[in-house]
């Protein structure tokens, strides 16, 4: 008599007897080819570094600042970013999150502030990295969600 061996569901709904290895192998591969892409130029990245995140714990987002060529304010940062991941470097450590999820980050957790640090006067958003994981997750499943009824 032969096993039937282990049977799982995978994310498309069907069933497959390919082993856990098999399936976190796979998994684990498209994690590292995504890394590989963030670092060899595949993907563009805009890399930030927040000096106060350590004592505060959240991380500022710039959305628009003060221009004295113009005498006004105009988007930059998120604003008008073109890169497809933003990184934050945190200590010794690196958080890279798709753009398109911190934009919703912002707009779901995000708490407004302007900040009147001459010459670099700015406006953004304070997030917390609890939020803005939590907000990654929430934007992957409504990305999901949004696929599924098309």
């Amino acid at each position: 008599m032969q096993s039937l061996g282990c049977w799982f569901y995978e994310s498309n709904g069907t069933m497959t007897n390919k082993s856990s290895f098999d399936l976190d192998f796979g998994y684990g591969r498209k994690g590292e080819q995504l890394v590989d892409e963030l670092l060899t130029g595949g993907r563009t990245v805009e890399v930030k570094r927040d000096r106060k995140w350590a004592k505060t714990n959240n991380l500022y987002i710039e959305t628009e600042c003060f221009f004295k060529k113009i005498e006004d304010w105009a988007p930059s940062g998120l604003g008008v970013t073109e890169a497809s991941y933003w990184a934050f470097v945190l200590e010794e450590s690196t958080l890279i999150v798709p753009t398109d999820a911190l934009r919703y980050a912002v707009k779901e957790f995000g708490r407004e502030i302007t900040c009147n640090i001459p010459p670099n006067l700015s406006k953004g958003f304070l997030i917390t990295v609890d939020d803005l994981m939590s907000a990654t997750r929430l934007y992957k499943k409504a990305k999901a969600d949004e696929l599924a009824t098309n």
